[in-house]
């Protein structure tokens, strides 16, 4: 019984892993698309051939998300777990239908906090709080405070520069940075699905919590979160790439260059597991607002604040109600 809801649960934490890859495709690739420095085709494979090699380069973002909650032992558990996922899951394809970058982090923290709270389960809520809460808000105004730093950098070190010159260069350099915010968040969103399959698998007892991750634990999450990636997010990547700034290609490298650096320092360094979309989303609004802010379209960024607020209990409220249905149908402890 243990070990056919376990296999459950791997099967729908991939799935959201999917969801997670065309969801936060345009993450990566939606500057250098706007900016013509890559084909679609072109920038999709190499975004999906560089989540999969950022997701082995680390695990301390998978164990801060096995460390979340911990739910009860047995069949028990595992059903938290799944609400938690379904949660994360219903609300990225809700943002992903309205076109709006929330983020996938947000959404699986709130859907597992969620479920634990509607089963009576243990929330470590200081690992929230440090994790995942407080980096919430700082990392998009770092973000947007580097890029708009970076930006102005950039316009002063290329101001007597041919403007074709120059901006054919950075086209040329919008390769590397989009290689590089592709590398971060394989590192950072696979991770998370790892972590959670961690979770599942020391609740049915078939790990402890001091042993690494499989092999195939992290090669299914690397290969779901590609696939998903391939798949494409273009509703997503109009919205980051078009409507809240138009892009030029030096805008473009530099909005890339900080994300990727935010989205490496906190995995390493503070093994947070930090939303990629509210990253270079405001990465783009930093660098957007050196032309002036009035550049900035304002209004979708409104917008994008506001699914950014609501990710987080909506998740949470969608895994709860989940967690209460399945509790009810199969007459749960």
């Amino acid at each position: 019984m243990e070990l056919a809801i376990v296999i459950a649960v791997v099967v729908v934490a991939l799935v959201f892993d999917y969801t997670n890859g065309f969801h936060d495709a345009a993450n990566a690739i939606a500057t250098s698309v706007s900016t013509r420095a890559l084909t679609p085709r072109i920038a999709l494979l190499l975004a999906a051939v560089m989540n999969f090699v950022g997701a082995f380069l680390g695990q301390k973002v998978a164990h801060t998300v096995s460390d979340t909650i911990t739910p009860p032992s047995g069949a028990h558990g595992l059903t938290v777990v799944m609400a938690g996922l379904l949660g994360a899951i219903a609300w990225n394809m809700i943002t992903w239908y309205f076109g709006l970058p929330s983020s996938s982090s947000h959404a699986l923290i709130g859907g597992l906090a969620g479920s634990a709270i509607a089963a009576g389960a243990f929330v470590n809520w200081m690992t929230v709080l440090e994790k995942v809460v407080i980096p919430m808000f700082i990392s998009p105004l770092v973000a947007f405070g580097l890029g708009f730093g970076v930006m102005l950098a950039i316009m002063w070190i290329f101001r007597r520069a041919n403007p074709h010159k120059a901006q054919k260069g950075f086209r040329i350099a919008q390769t590397i940075s989009a290689a590089a915010m592709a590398l971060g968040h394989g590192l950072q969103d696979a991770q998370k699905t790892m972590g959670v399959i961690f979770l599942a698998l020391v609740t049915g007892g078939f790990l402890s919590e001091g042993d690494d991750l499989p092999f195939w634990v992290i090669a299914a999450a690397a290969t779901a979160i590609s696939l998903g990636t391939m798949s494409g997010g273009w509703r997503i990547m109009r919205t980051l790439g078009r409507r809240i700034i138009h892009l030029d290609p030096s805008r473009g490298f530099a909005a890339e260059s900080v994300a990727a650096s935010v989205l490496y320092t906190t995995a390493y360094v503070w093994e947070a597991p930090i939303s990629t979309t509210h990253t270079i989303t405001s990465s783009i609004m930093g660098v957007g607002a050196t032309k002036r802010f009035s550049a900035v379209r304002w209004g979708v960024a409104k917008s994008i604040v506001m699914a950014w607020v609501f990710t987080f209990p909506a998740a949470g409220g969608v895994a709860a109600l989940t967690y209460l249905l399945c509790h009810f149908v199969f007459q749960l402890p």
